[in-house]
């Protein structure tokens, strides 16, 4: 099996290699690519020193099997040819694609068989708060079909990549230190503060991220259901926390909900109010990103009726948005395509 990795030394690119190796991904050539400034780099995987390639148009994809590209839209755009030209299976981080009908837009817990058809040779992984969302909305799709869902995000600075983590910590020092502070990364100041804007705005007042989360969820659920999404960064470093409000067709009680959530893939059932669950040696009763960062699962809790509504269910969920949210699900779309070859 030959791996190509495109954007290697970023926050998803690095977390690929943790991923590829903590899963025993079947490597048996990788192959490191980067831009001028990148490239060059070296990096271990599996005890041995990578080296970062330039990314360049030519033949360097050649008998690769699947490349995992984390470099942004701009760059997917560009090399997509050059990376799928002689057969390479492209799984792709960016927005570039995820929206073209010819790309398949997969969650392997949600439409892992959608991967099986890629015209282009190309899919696409969604957004990450559409992956950890997506991901609970198929327990409670499975009871009732979802009509719609209200969603407020609470996105970790790491969304921002490593350096918006970097100025997170900055500002706080700052802060306390009581010199200016600086901004850079974020449109505000992050610290002590919750900055309801993540991407650019369109016309009818919601951002590119909370449109990602109405389209992509519809391709990925093949649904009519309906998504109006707040997205808020928050001064968290990693994971993403979201509160859902969903309306299904029937009453689902929250019995049910709890069930559902505990038999589904890529679920962690974390709903013990009063009761402490222990991660890491440290008791809590619902998802929190303090304790969550770094785990591979979408954690549940907080799970009750709307007040509101017969027909509603309000939950908690909180994943890792660079595990889950990225690399990991882009390595689970290559597990479940060879699983299939085989």
């Amino acid at each position: 099996m030959k791996i190509a990795i495109v954007g290697a030394s970023g926050a998803v690119g690095q977390e690929l290699l943790r991923v590829l190796s903590e899963r025993e991904f079947p490597v048996d050539e990788l192959l490191l690519f980067g831009s001028e400034r990148s490239a060059g780099r070296t990096y271990s995987f599996r005890g041995k020193d990578m080296k970062v390639q330039l990314l360049q148009d030519n033949d360097d994809f050649k008998g690769v099997d699947y490349a995992f590209v984390s470099a942004g839209a701009g760059t997917s755009r560009t090399f997509a040819d050059t990376i799928t030209r002689h057969g390479a299976v492209m799984i792709d981080n960016s927005s570039a694609f995820r929206m073209d009908d010819d790309v398949p837009l997969v969650v392997p817990e949600v439409n892992a068989a959608d991967a099986l058809v890629r015209p282009r040779g190309i899919i696409a992984n969604p957004n990450c708060t559409t992956i950890q969302m997506v991901v609970a909305l198929k327990a409670i799709e499975g009871l009732s079909h979802i009509r719609r869902v209200h969603v407020s995000t609470y996105q970790a600075a790491s969304g921002a990549g490593a350096q918006a983590m970097a100025e997170l910590y900055e500002q706080y020092r700052q802060v306390l230190a009581g010199e200016p502070v600086t901004v850079s990364k974020f449109a505000y100041q992050l610290a002590f503060n919750l900055i309801p804007q993540i991407d650019v705005f369109t016309d009818n007042g919601y951002t590119k991220e909370e449109m990602k989360m109405y389209n992509e969820t519809r391709k990925i659920m093949h649904s009519d259901i309906r998504v109006s999404a707040t997205c808020v960064r928050v001064p968290a470093l990693r994971s993403h926390s979201e509160a859902l409000w969903v309306e299904t067709e029937r009453p689902i009680s929250v019995a049910e909900a709890r069930e559902a959530f505990a038999k589904s893939e890529g679920l962690v059932l974390m709903d013990n109010p009063g009761e402490k669950n222990i991660v890491d040696g440290v008791p809590v009763e619902y998802p929190m990103p303090l304790f969550l960062s770094g785990k591979d699962p979408v954690y549940v809790g907080r799970i009750r009726k709307d007040l509101t509504d017969d027909c509603g269910l309000s939950f908690w969920i909180v994943g890792d948005q660079i595990k889950k949210g990225a690399a990991l699900n882009a390595v689970q779309i290559a597990e479940y395509l060879i699983g299939v070859k085989n």
